[in-house]
């Protein structure tokens, strides 16, 4: 028999438990194919009882992406803390977790699921989402060296996700690009970004 009421500290643990599960899905198979239904089921909820935490599975996303960003960042540290990495090298290893997040768990949304997103949220959470980006690439610029400013927190947040997308978008949302290619773009763009956080760097 299903549990009628449950404490505050046990429902906390069971939002965790359902974002915790929801990253684990997303990255592995992909936003868009992660049901709701996988991670209530994972987590040994009911239907209802996961729609009190989160009303929308969009919800449930923006949660997990910021439940995220503090992992990039631990990741970010981590590699560039590594004495065995130059610093390129660290660089490298943290934007190709980013781009193969299916083997390094982490989620990245396609350019439809950030399109599908983001007309279903209200002005307030796009404000909110865009703030705590912006913390996010501020924090991973120091990360790699680099003094931060706003004009280079909205550059490094383009190129990165760029090159994150385009990875996530051969050949079936960009048809007319080849596949063959995917890797070698990507390690091209990869190379550019690092010569633009080097000069950073420098400057």
């Amino acid at each position: 028999m299903p549990k009628v009421a449950y404490s505050e500290e046990e429902k906390a643990h069971i939002r965790a438990q359902l974002i915790t599960t929801a990253l684990s899905l997303m990255a592995r198979q992909g936003i868009r194919h992660t049901k709701v239904e996988q991670v209530y089921h994972a987590v040994g909820i009911s239907r209802t009882f996961f729609y009190s935490f989160f009303p929308t599975k969009e919800d449930l996303i923006i949660e997990t992406l910021y439940a995220q960003q503090p992992k990039l960042l631990a990741l970010a540290r981590r590699l560039m803390d590594d004495p065995k990495h130059s610093w390129q090298e660290g660089v490298r290893a943290f934007l190709e977790a980013c781009c193969y997040g299916e083997k390094s768990g982490v989620a990245v949304m396609t350019l439809q699921e950030q399109q599908q997103l983001f007309a279903r949220l209200s002005p307030d959470s796009y404000r909110q989402f865009r703030q705590k980006q912006a913390a996010l690439f501020w924090e991973l610029l120091r990360c790699f060296g680099v003094e931060p400013d706003d004009g280079r927190v909205a550059l490094m947040i383009n190129l990165c996700l760029t090159v994150v997308i385009l990875r996530r978008a051969i050949p079936d949302t960009l048809p007319l690009l080849v596949p063959e290619a995917a890797d070698a773009t990507v390690d091209f763009q990869i190379d550019a970004i690092i010569a633009a956080l080097a000069r950073m760097r420098g400057a």
